[in-house]
């Protein structure tokens, strides 16, 4: 590798970590949840009115999209590396880890690998959940907390454990609810 291109690598690296930290050390624990929403969305992140909560950790906030109605709890990991969609009044409970990307245990370089999550209107995830990449969580699913979530989720399912198997089925009915209208955050 060429100096300059040694160079480079150090000012990509630089950057990406002071990034990283203003994201994740500054902004998730700043007091104002609408200044925390306003300065994830000069960073490129498309999110509508939604209750997000502090100590989230973000990766990639240009490929995040979180649409109207939704709540986020506390500590969440949200990796939006290869794209996270999170659709109308979609619940996530605290300390719920959603990843899209993830290395290639075979490969000799232990390449990233990865593609986009998608959670569908009216999902709920319950407390500390993990989706894994390329998962597709389908409307008015439940995942239970503390399952970990490896393939798609059909519509209304609920699947818990490790990993998540459908264990039942919600109500087939139109959802209404927006969970966002209903906090009272001070």
């Amino acid at each position: 590798m060429s100096y300059i291109n040694r160079v480079k690598k150090y000012i990509y690296t630089w950057i990406y970590s002071v990034k990283w930290f203003y994201i994740n050390s500054i902004i998730s624990h700043f007091p104002s949840r609408g200044i925390r929403l306003f300065l994830l969305r000069l960073l490129g992140a498309k999110i509508g009115k939604i209750a997000f909560f502090s100590g989230f950790e973000i990766r990639n906030p240009k490929d995040l999209t979180i649409e109207d109605g939704c709540s986020l709890g506390p500590r969440i990991r949200l990796d939006a590396r290869k794209g996270l969609i999170i659709k109308h009044h979609t619940t996530i409970a605290a300390e719920v880890m959603i990843w899209t990307l993830h290395h290639d245990y075979n490969d000799d370089n232990f390449t990233a690998i990865g593609s986009p999550v998608i959670i569908e209107d009216h999902a709920w995830i319950c407390s500390r959940a993990i989706i894994l990449p390329g998962v597709t969580i389908g409307k008015c699913a439940v995942v239970a907390s503390g399952s970990v979530v490896t393939q798609d989720v059909p519509e209304y399912a609920i699947v818990g454990g490790i990993p998540a198997k459908i264990i039942g089925e919600r109500e087939r009915k139109e959802y209404k609810y927006n969970p966002y209208s209903k906090l009272h955050i001070i």
